[in-house]
């Protein structure tokens, strides 16, 4: 199959190219080269055979150009991120919103209908939490006052008890609990818009928290893993916010590529029309003060530092069934939280 790869020079999307062709498929490449992931402004290796063509997806006529002659579209390329602040926004909303509307318009040009969507856990923002009084509940946003409190752990929004939090699934309500989360929602909805005007066929990946070899430093924009493999690197103790038991699916990026890969070859079958959403995680929940841990230790640096500090735009708990893409694509993760760390201790990270 032809496809286009859009960010397929970013951490993600370099894996995913060199899955692809590792299966057969013919690959090119479109990426900005921003700054955030690409200071020296050259592109990483490619496998032999991918095509490269620098160019941004929000331009009609580069993307236009792009898509001449492809059958699929596999669309990676996004501002990821928390960000520094509000200042960030029109770059969020510009680079993935502004930027999957110009693509899909593309596509619906050049009649090229199959679509594989980068999406995020985000999309959920606090994820699936059960009251022992009021079975499942959603929780508000967490207070400024609760925080600064020490008190980190979400209550129940009807008695205030304890809550427990659970995996959830695709049919989870979409909260988006920052800018970032909000353009993630947006992608998926003017995928589906797409979806139904041109017959299209789109499958949505969820990541869950990736990581692995050819993480961007840490940068404001640049995932937890990263900075805790930063500060190793620099013979620095990892600094974990809140009390380091946030719950979080660490998904190994090989792994995310093997999904891509596998909602790639499934989307022929599909209806025209359809939209398929799929979380994608290893399955195993483990807190962000265990990956700071796990990472100093093969990393042989020194033992994390618990902060107590906190980001407004963070969520407590978010971790993913699943179910579904091991049972429609058969699809299933291979790298082990244990071996993936050992291994990301020594990696080497884009930037450094």
């Amino acid at each position: 199959m032809d496809v286009l790869l859009t960010g397929g020079a970013g951490f993600i999307g370099s894996a995913v190219a060199r899955r692809l062709v590792g299966a057969g498929h013919r690959v090119r490449v479109l990426d900005a080269l921003l700054p955030a992931v690409h200071p020296s402004g050259r592109p990483p290796g490619l496998p032999d055979g991918v095509e490269f063509r620098h160019g941004d997806v929000r331009d009609r006529t580069t993307v236009e150009q792009a898509l001449h002659g492809m059958e699929a579209v596999c669309h990676q390329a996004a501002m990821v991120g928390l960000g520094l602040d509000l200042d960030d926004a029109p770059d969020y909303v510009g680079c993935n919103d502004l930027g999957t509307a110009v693509l899909l318009a593309a596509m619906a040009r050049a009649e090229v209908s199959q679509l594989v969507l980068a999406g995020s856990m985000v999309v959920y923002g606090e994820g699936r939490y059960t009251c022992a009084e009021h079975g499942a509940v959603a929780p508000g946003p967490r207070r400024t006052v609760d925080l600064d409190a020490g008190r980190f752990e979400p209550p129940c929004p009807r008695c205030g008890a304890p809550l427990a939090p659970d995996l959830v699934d695709e049919d989870a309500m979409l909260d988006p609990r920052n800018v970032y989360a909000a353009s993630k929602v947006a992608q998926e909805q003017l995928s589906s818009a797409w979806a139904r005007a041109a017959g299209g066929r789109v499958t949505v990946l969820r990541y869950h928290n990736v990581y692995g070899p050819g993480m961007p430093r840490d940068t404001p924009y640049a995932g937890v893993a990263s900075i805790f493999r930063s500060a190793v690197a620099r013979g620095e103790a990892p600094r974990v916010f809140e009390d380091g038991g946030q719950r979080r699916d660490f998904v190994h990026v090989a792994d995310v590529a093997e999904a891509n890969l596998a909602a790639l070859e499934a989307l022929r079958g599909r209806d025209p029309g359809s939209v398929r959403c799929y979380n994608v995680g290893s399955g195993s929940v483990h807190t962000i003060g265990e990956m700071a841990a796990a990472l100093a230790a093969a990393g042989g640096g020194r033992a994390p530092v618990v902060t107590g500090q906190y980001r407004l735009g963070d969520v407590r708990h978010i971790t993913a069934d699943s179910g579904r893409l091991r049972a429609e694509l058969a699809w299933s993760p291979s790298v082990s939280f244990a071996d993936g760390m050992a291994d990301f201790a020594h990696a080497p990270l884009r930037g450094v």
